[in-house]
């Protein structure tokens, strides 16, 4: 205490070199490089001879809406204009697991594995990698049960070298045996992986959409299974590429680019393009719509060395419960945005133990009241013409049947009543995880293309804010009552001799407090 006021005493005394001139004679006061010309003027005043400032205007007009524009050929080219060096720009296609029935299972995943692979301009994946990475650019390929996903985010100045590689990629494929046979080692690595890999989620949505859409639509493989990993060849995919790789299901999306220089690029390089597998005329496409049957899908297995190591997770058992919801394209998609959000949910094994101050009602509810429970989550899978709400939970093999039970319970519970405050608390938490999202290009980009293909128009962030917004108790509660009519899809990994029936479930999200039936055994 006594060094910190003999330090203040010292500053306000100064050292020697301030208040007074140096013995150099240079004057005592600090001289600074800005502002000793005009000491005079104060801050409220412009400058002289400075360059009158263009401020930034609103005019409550939306500066960076989506363009759309379409092709003779069908094809739509969408962009969104956004500030920056660099663009995001590819090519989504109506094509994915669930038009697969007519075709064998897989080649979705297949053409995944064998994207920027060698083209008719590109005689390797390497030269497509070295052309991308003259503009600093990286590609991409995912798809998904409906929609199949080109990208490459490269600098803005290479946007014609992009869309002409992605034209190549897209339409003129060699698909060349080598290529062939690399991707059927990586699909059988990734199932291999799928299988072994300490979290279930990927496994348990598989299982989950098998169950509610048995055979049909989504409910079809979203990855290849073992047995068709050696019937795929050339002929095969291009028999699937004609049918469903064409203008009118493609949408070539861009953010931070100059709409009219995309336009100008996708007439020069998609617009009369002749596909590798030639052009047969009108093809059937599958229009078939989801239909929702329910049920249930287990798979038994030991789960006590999942996860080796110093410290092991402990053997568990995963299941997943799930109701028909609605698709992205109905008035009832927010409603069901917000009522996910609600309920919310995570693991127990996070920083802070269960719960961690959160207030979604699977941590206030499940995971802080049962110290047993080490995940319960919340998850809700739209698309256009059907929806999947889902909680996906583990415990230990032997609390199986009280897990599924506080799981029906919940699920009845919201078609109960809804408190304003937590209502409040997930529209805002719904808008926050929008708008976050929405400042990475890669997402704004994949949610111009994924809209176009799906409606023709975008909706922009502050008209989603605004209808999440309207979203009221009572819109809460009519969903949920109206989803609680529909039979249960359910999902279960792992040592499954304490799951209760499937029949004892639908009973229990039939009733009105969600317990299950009670069983009553003669011998024990």
């Amino acid at each position: 205490m006594a060094a910190a006021v003999l330090a203040a005493a010292r500053l306000l005394r100064g050292s020697g070199a301030w208040g007074r001139r140096s013995r150099l004679g240079l004057p005592a006061h600090r001289q600074f490089s800005s502002g000793g010309a005009y000491t005079s003027i104060p801050l409220s005043t412009p400058l002289p001879g400075v360059p009158k400032p263009i401020f930034a205007t609103v005019d409550g007009q939306e500066k960076f809406e989506t363009k759309v524009t379409t092709l003779d050929n069908g094809l739509r080219v969408a962009s969104q204009n956004k500030f920056g060096q660099f663009c995001t720009v590819g090519i989504l296609i109506n094509s994915g697991s669930r038009y697969e029935a007519k075709y064998i299972s897989g080649i979705a995943h297949f053409l995944e594995k064998l994207a920027f692979s060698s083209t008719a301009r590109f005689d390797s994946k390497d030269e497509i990698l070295l052309t991308l990475e003259k503009h600093g650019g990286i590609c991409d390929c995912q798809t998904s049960r409906d929609t199949t996903m080109y990208a490459v985010s490269a600098d803005s100045r290479g946007v014609d070298t992009v869309v002409g590689l992605l034209a190549d990629v897209v339409l003129q494929p060699c698909l060349t045996d080598e290529e062939l046979e690399m991707t059927r080692m990586a699909v059988q690595f990734e199932l291999e992986n799928l299988n072994m890999r300490p979290d279930p989620e990927p496994l348990l949505t598989e299982m989950i959409h098998e169950a509610a859409y048995r055979g049909n639509t989504v409910g079809l493989h979203r990855f290849c299974p073992p047995e068709n990993i050696a019937r795929i060849d050339r002929e095969v995919l291009h028999s699937y590429l004609r049918s469903y790789y064409t203008p009118e299901r493609m949408v070539l999306a861009g953010v931070g680019v100059e709409h009219e220089h995309l336009v100008e690029s996708a007439t020069r390089h998609l617009l009369g393009a002749q596909p590798a597998w030639g052009d047969a005329g009108p093809v059937a496409v599958d229009r078939s719509v989801a239909q929702y049957t329910g049920g249930i899908v287990k798979l038994e297995r030991d789960m006590s060395n999942v996860s080796l190591g110093p410290t092991p997770i402990p053997e568990l058992t995963h299941i997943m419960v799930g109701l028909e919801s609605c698709s992205f394209l109905e008035d009832d998609f927010i409603p069901f945005a917000v009522l996910n959000m609600m309920m919310g949910g995570g693991g127990s094994f996070s920083a802070g133990g269960p719960g961690k101050g959160m207030f979604s009602r699977l941590y206030l509810n499940v995971l802080n009241r049962h110290h047993w429970m080490y995940n319960a989550t919340s998850y809700h899978h739209s698309y256009e013409d059907t929806g999947l709400l889902c909680i996906h939970a583990s415990a230990n093999p032997r609390q199986v049947r009280e897990m599924v039970e506080i799981i029906t319970k919940e699920f009845i519970l919201m078609g109960g009543t809804v408190d304003v405050v937590e209502l409040e608390r997930a529209k805002t938490q719904l808008m926050s995880m929008l708008m976050m999202n929405l400042e990475s290009r890669p997402v704004i980009f994949e949610d111009v293309g994924r809209q176009v293909l799906a409606t023709h128009s975008r909706k922009l962030p502050h008209e989603l804010c605004a209808l999440i917004r309207d979203v009221k108790p009572e819109d809460i509660k009519r969903v949920a009552v109206k989803m609680l009519r529909g039979k249960p899809a359910v999902a279960a990994l792992g040592d499954l001799n304490g799951l209760p029936s499937y029949e004892h479930i639908q009973a229990a999200l039939s009733s009105r407090d969600g317990r299950l039936p009670r069983t009553y055994r003669l011998f024990r």
